[in-house]
């Protein structure tokens, strides 16, 4: 039995959903997503709650009815409050700028790192050493900014290089004389 997939998903009151032949939309205040349910489990909404159950007790319908369950509570999270992630770029000279609706970072290379992000994700640099990524869709908010990390990721001697806030890079220790 899935813990998470026994609790149903609850939309809040600002939310309107609706769910036809396994497609389920919503839509609230930051925008509008969708997403569609796998055949294995069914999906039943009942005044202000969506249930999720497995098909049959096969392997596969156990494990997608948490998923799916955990998708459609993403995407009425995403409607309401919006999803975030901050990245910090450490190391001398490492900034960030936006250029209108692009990022231009640098990050010790030669050259500026140009970053154009996805629909439905805005960039913004509150600090030039601090980038802020939001969105409603979780899924393309963690995906950016893992891109924006990859550029760079912090490197274990000095620390240098993009992370995300509250992130714990171990440090090695250097060579000795």
């Amino acid at each position: 039995m899935s813990r998470i997939g026994k609790k149903p998903v609850e939309i809040t009151s600002g939310v309107t959903a609706e769910l036809n032949n396994g497609s389920f939309k919503v839509k609230g205040p930051k925008g509008e997503l969708s997403m569609s349910f796998v055949k294995e489990v069914n999906a039943k909404l009942e005044g202000n709650e969506l249930t999720v159950t497995p098909v049959d007790d096969s392997q596969r319908a156990r494990a997608m009815w948490g998923l799916q369950r955990s998708l459609a509570a993403n995407l009425v999270e995403g409607v309401t409050k919006g999803y975030q992630k901050d990245l910090e770029l450490r190391g001398v000279g490492y900034r960030a700028q936006m250029k209108g609706r692009n990022i231009v970072m640098q990050l010790g290379f030669s050259h500026e790192v140009n970053y154009t992000p996805r629909e439905g994700v805005t960039l913004a640099t509150p600090k030039p050493t601090l980038v802020t990524v939001t969105g409603t869709d979780k899924q393309a908010v963690g995906q950016t900014a893992a891109e924006i990390r990859n550029f760079r990721k912090p490197e274990p001697y000095k620390g240098k290089g993009v992370r995300y806030v509250g992130e714990f890079v171990r440090s090695k220790e250097g060579k000795k004389k």
